[in-house]
């Protein structure tokens, strides 16, 4: 098998999951991707889930603290950027369905799709 053979994937944004069995679990997206594509839509996961970690540790800090630190704007920046690109990245691979989905939400510049 090629590693530049396209599959159908079955992608959870919300479970930061890529499946390859349709019935593995709950999913939201279809997309189609080879192997360097699939590995590029995981490594986004894994730095989203970085950056929720890493929120989820500075909001307990800040919280404790009492303050609205001008870091958490550049955190939360940071992690909107990554979801972006997650959305983005399963617009261009993903069915027809799976894109139409996607425009529907209204997060993806109009200009770029």
């Amino acid at each position: 098998m090629s590693g530049n053979e396209r599959k159908k994937y079955y992608v959870s944004v919300q479970a930061g999951q890529i499946l390859r069995d349709q019935g593995a679990a709950s999913y939201e997206l279809e997309i189609t991707a080879n192997d360097e594509e699939f590995n590029q839509l995981q490594v986004m996961f894994e730095d989203l889930s970085s950056m929720d970690e890493a929120i989820t540790g500075h909001y307990n800090y800040a919280v404790g603290t009492l303050q609205d630190l001008p870091s958490d704007k550049r955190m939360n920046a940071g992690y909107d950027a990554i979801l972006h690109d997650i959305y983005l990245f399963i617009h261009e691979h993903g069915t027809e369905t799976t894109r139409k989905h996607v425009e529907a939400m209204g997060i993806l510049d109009p200009g770029r799709l």
